[in-house]
């Protein structure tokens, strides 16, 4: 399958979010319309360095995405890292080779904003997500936390 990755406009986030919520775990965190996430988005677009990127079809349709954040700082000799979130696949076209896909777009934008290392999270519930992420070189290296905030 032919995909063309870019940057995600405004009306693409009603189908990002249905990609969000197109898994068991998307699906039980997802939701409450859509007024929440294109205020976000509008926020994200305002920031410069975190990018929403989609996977489009040739028929236009959006099934693939993931979100880029470019962190610049003072570690490992200030290095400028990229973090990966949010990458998803529509459920019907998963283990086709569009995911494999996407992160190579990930590493050439990372790449070509002059980052020296590209980290993402996963749950710890996917393990099919984890070993897709071993098959492509990332190393489970590190013990990450998060804490939600009221």
């Amino acid at each position: 399958m032919s995909l063309r990755f870019r940057e995600a406009r405004r009306d693409d986030v009603a189908a990002v979010v249905a990609l969000l919520a197109d898994d068991a775990l998307g699906a039980a965190r997802e939701g409450a319309g859509l007024a929440p996430y294109l205020a976000a988005f509008d926020t994200m677009q305002a920031e410069g360095g975190n990018l929403l990127i989609v996977g489009e079809d040739a028929g236009g349709r959006i099934v693939a995405t993931y979100q880029l954040t470019l962190i610049s700082g003072l570690s490992l000799k200030a290095a400028r890292r990229a973090q990966v979130e949010s990458v998803r696949v529509a459920g019907d076209l998963r283990g086709q080779g569009l995911g494999a896909a996407m992160m190579a777009d990930a590493e050439a934008r990372a790449r070509a904003a002059g980052c020296r290392l590209i980290q993402l999270t996963t749950n710890k519930s996917r393990n099919r997500a984890q070993a897709f992420y071993q098959r492509l070189s990332f190393t489970a290296s590190h013990i990450g936390f998060k804490r939600e905030l009221d």
